[in-house]
């Protein structure tokens, strides 16, 4: 009876067994504070490293270019930015310059082909009893460079006023209303100076005046 007692009190006083496989006390803790601290380890690091990289980036990219421009501009005498500057300006007025003096007197010579200019013109159209007219203003430019077409106009200017202002009254408002009215009037101008000279002297007509009323 005293061995059963002694059995059973120390049965009762041995730590109870915890089945095979069952984890550990404190175990279940453990990986959700892991993968706590795997989830917040990036961010960690780049709090850690974010003034190191900095650092390094003005240390060995901003800086050296910084002193880089400084001594280029130190190695510079006075003055002489503003002068680079000025050269592309300079060269780019002496390209405007050499092309405008081409454009004026360059191979196109359009600036040397002679005009003369009829002013405000004012005639009454065809079939109209008087009531519909037409006023316009125009430029005659010379067939050939060089040639004086002004005083070849003022020297028979009666003559080719009429030749105009029959040429112009002649027209009819549906001549007018016609597409392309303006070029088929700068043939008939053209056609009749042309004629009235005995050769061709003039080349083109351009309106800068054009109303019907």
């Amino acid at each position: 009876m005293a061995a059963k007692s002694e059995a059973k009190e120390a049965k009762e006083a041995a730590p109870a067994e915890k089945p095979a496989g069952a984890p550990a006390e404190g175990a279940a803790s453990a990986p959700a504070g892991g993968s706590a601290l795997k989830a917040f380890l990036p961010a960690i690091i780049a709090i850690v490293l974010a003034p190191a990289a900095s650092f390094a980036v003005s240390e060995f990219v901003l800086l050296p270019r910084i002193q880089k421009k400084l001594a280029a501009q130190a190695a510079l005498p006075p003055g002489a930015p503003a002068a680079a500057e000025a050269a592309p300006a300079a060269a780019d007025g002496g390209e405007k310059s050499e092309k405008g003096k081409e454009g004026k007197d360059g191979k196109d010579g359009k600036e040397n082909v002679s005009t003369y200019e009829f002013n405000n013109v004012v005639v009454n159209l065809a079939g109209t009893m008087g009531t519909r007219y037409l006023k316009t203003s125009f430029v005659v430019t010379a067939a050939e460079k060089g040639a004086n077409i002004k005083s070849q106009f003022e020297g028979q200017k009666a003559r080719f006023t009429d030749i105009t202002l029959s040429v112009l009254s002649s027209l009819t408002l549906t001549d007018l209303e016609e597409a392309g009215a303006k070029n088929v009037l700068r043939e008939k101008l053209t056609a009749a100076y042309n004629q009235g000279f005995g050769k061709r002297v003039v080349d083109q007509v351009y309106f800068s005046d054009f109303v019907v009323q």
